[in-house]
């Protein structure tokens, strides 16, 4: 006689097998003792879109290649997407790296 395998699914296993479950976001702090200027575009001349407080952790959705900024993490030119239409520069996020950490931005 054969012996009928059964394996139990979680509620939670079945979601996330239905792709209804989406990844956790991750976030970066900025630069301890900084209030950072969130820009429309990667330039410091791109519109003022908001500051972020003092102690602010960000999601980074994409990055991109921009203006040239230096910061308390160095010099560079990437500048992380926030939130559609809202950039910072890279050297104020700590990614713990000196390149991309995810996507580039398209168009």
């Amino acid at each position: 006689m054969a012996m009928e395998e059964t394996v139990e699914t979680t509620d939670a296993e079945a979601a996330v097998e239905a792709g209804a479950v989406e990844a956790a976001t991750v976030t970066y702090p900025i630069a301890p003792g900084y209030q950072v200027n969130v820009r429309s575009g990667p330039s410091t001349t791109n519109k003022l879109v908001k500051v972020l407080p003092y102690n602010t952790r960000v999601p980074i959705r994409c990055q991109r290649r921009g203006q040239k900024v230096s910061g308390p993490y160095g010099t560079t030119d990437i500048w992380d997407s926030i939130a559609p239409g809202q950039y910072v520069s890279d050297a104020y996020v700590k990614t713990g790296s000196d390149g991309f950490v995810t996507v580039v931005c398209g168009g």
